[in-house]
């Protein structure tokens, strides 16, 4: 195939647009790839479209491959079937919601489970039906409240989700794994940097979860991995290794002291290293605890406050609380709601005015590391007061622990003695959950196993975002001169450029194009004429991306043509007479 870039609907631009804020976003824009239509939405120019659709076909290789079948479902969903499962308050405000002419209710589908577990459900009644894997390519729809970095994070989003249903949990643990190796080579033909890491399942539900992250310095997500064993994980389903239970039988009692002055914890351990020193050492950060007020409003409107306790050397990282009350979201605890605890001293408060003992009956969560026997520094509920040699278990027993406080470099594996963690940064590209009986009991699907008796089935969930992939791919690839794409999702095989406005070098790159294409090789071809300069034409050619460039100019007087490698910047010249063998040899190398 052969598409004229003197006929392609398409404008690049020099200039970088000016809402974009990751580089593959300003590219994509600036090559000719998308438009925006609106914040978070995006219109898929025919090149862009061209990738996204390879995008797909190898998702679909894979997928097909493994045995699963594709089908489609609307993007406009009644509302009964989220009511049932409880996502239709769930989401929130994170739902496109709409009513029809009759004033019946409807949402654009952020995700399908309760639309796959009905369809099961109405064709299935066996085990005999079962193992079965189905999925969709489809158009998501989700109002995030601040869309941002291009393609990386929209409201309105491409995404490959499929979905195992099993008699039981052996099964799921097979679909589980037939889907993660899926998920293995697709990742590998998509051609960036990837990393599979433990990952947290949040509103979807169920139990195991591994999420592949693109490794990139504008991703959104923090993962780890163990700088000793094969640990990786998202920073909000890191868990702490707690240490063991501390003596306390010669524990001092605790003791209310006068700490004026101390807004922060550097000043309190200054204090405290000023006043009251230790024997054994100075007090450090990590001596005290320091409790941080939150607020909970639950999918039903319901407002709880809760109160997070993490070592003073720590902060309270958002995500991963966040990550552990998903879909609750979590607000700051502001002046009105000091003001219905007045129990509760700004700056001073300590267990004391918590749980479910205190007047406030606020909820205590903890960090895994405040365990039975330590000792701590804390607020004494009084203004300018904190206690010393506060004691877990003895002194005051927290309602339950929470892996809220912040992951750092150089903690401790998780996973193995001897190892430290270190994080960087990545986009999130797939996900995979074992979803369990989640979705299958809220609505009812169920199959006669072998003994003629109902069991539930059991479902696992695996996703893709293929317009997303586009931008973590572009991010992965690109250079200082444009985008580079891999092959195998390049919007094209050849980028053939006619440098010049002599007849004979027109006429070898008319030969040449056509001669590929007669060779089932995609080209795309800047036959542009008139004001267009060899040099536009160049420049184009590598903001636009195809891995191999062909230039037909000055070097056909000699008999060469020039075939350069845009991922290298390597450049050879080749015989005209030879040059279509050694660029067919070149695609087909792939």
């Amino acid at each position: 195939m052969i598409t004229r870039m003197s006929s392609l609907f398409v404008r690049t631009l020099r200039e970088d647009p000016v809402d974009a804020e990751v580089p593959s976003h300003r590219l994509l824009v600036r090559a000719g790839y998308i438009r925006r239509a609106a914040p978070g939405i995006y219109t898929w120019l025919p090149l862009g479209l061209r990738v996204l659709r390879r995008v797909e076909q190898i998702i679909r290789d894979e997928m097909d491959a493994m045995g699963a079948q594709e089908m489609l479902f609307p993007a406009l969903l009644p509302r009964e079937p989220y009511e049932a499962t409880g996502r239709w308050t769930e989401y929130g405000a994170g739902l496109f919601r709409l009513k029809d002419r009759k004033g019946n209710d409807y949402l654009l589908g952020p995700t399908h489970e309760e639309m796959f577990t009905l369809v099961v459900k109405d064709l299935y009644s066996s085990y005999k039906d079962l193992p079965l894997s189905i999925y969709q390519i489809q158009t998501k729809y989700r109002d995030e409240a601040r869309p941002r970095a291009g393609l990386l994070r929209g409201r309105e989003f491409v995404m490959k989700d499929s979905y195992s249903f099993d008699v039981d949990d052996a099964g799921l643990e097979r679909s589980y794994q037939m889907h993660r190796n899926a998920y293995i080579r697709i990742f590998d033909r998509l051609g960036f940097e990837y990393v599979i890491v433990k990952a947290t399942s949040g509103a979807m539900g169920g139990s195991k979860s591994e999420e592949f992250l693109a490794r990139a310095e504008v991703g959104e997500d923090t993962y780890v991995r163990c700088t000793n064993c094969d640990y990786a994980a998202n920073v909000e389903a890191v868990e702490v290794r707690a240490p063991a239970p501390v003596p306390y039988d010669d524990a001092p009692d605790a003791h209310a002291e006068q700490t004026p002055d101390t807004p922060t914890i550097e000043s309190l351990v200054n204090h405290l290293n000023e006043k009251f020193p230790r024997e054994d050492r100075p007090w450090a950060a990590g001596d005290t605890l320091k409790n941080v007020l939150v607020v909970l409003k639950h999918p039903g409107g319901r407002r709880e406050p809760v109160a997070i306790g993490v070592p003073g050397d720590r902060e309270v990282d958002q995500k991963r609380l966040e990550g552990q009350m998903e879909p609750i979201e979590v607000e700051p605890f502001g002046e009105a709601d000091f003001a219905a605890y007045p129990s509760l001293v700004k700056g001073y408060i300590g267990p004391g005015a918590l749980g479910e003992k205190s007047e406030s009956e606020i909820r205590f969560l903890v960090d895994p590391r405040i365990v039975e026997g330590t000792r701590w520094v804390t607020g004494a509920n009084v203004d300018g007061s904190h206690v010393i040699d506060l004691v877990v278990g003895r002194d005051f027993v927290p309602d339950g622990t929470i892996e809220a406080a912040d992951v750092r470099d150089g903690d401790a594996c998780p996973n193995c003695q001897d190892g430290t963690l270190e994080s960087a940064r990545g986009i999130e590209m797939g996900h995979i959950f074992q979803l369990g009986r989640k979705y299958a009991d809220a609505l009812d699907l169920k199959v006669l196993d072998e003994n003629g008796k109902l069991v539930t089935v059991t479902m696992g969930s695996y996703g893709i975002g293929p317009s997303r992939a586009v931008a973590a791919i572009a991010e992965g690839t690109l250079d200082d001169r444009g985008l580079v794409w891999p092959r195998e999702v390049a919007p094209a095989d050849v980028h053939l450029v006619s440098a010049g406005k002599d007849e004979a070098v027109i006429a070898a790159a008319e030969r040449i194009a056509h001669e590929l294409s007669n060779q089932g090789i995609d080209v795309l071809y800047d036959d542009r004429a008139g004001k267009i300069s060899p040099g536009v034409k160049f420049k184009d050619a590598e903001l636009i991306g195809v891995p191999t460039i062909v230039v037909v100019g000055k070097g056909l007087a000699d008999g060469t043509i020039e075939v350069k490698d845009r991922a290298t910047g390597n450049a050879e010249n080749v015989a005209a007479d030879h040059v279509v063998d050694h660029v067919v040899r070149l695609v087909r190398a792939r």
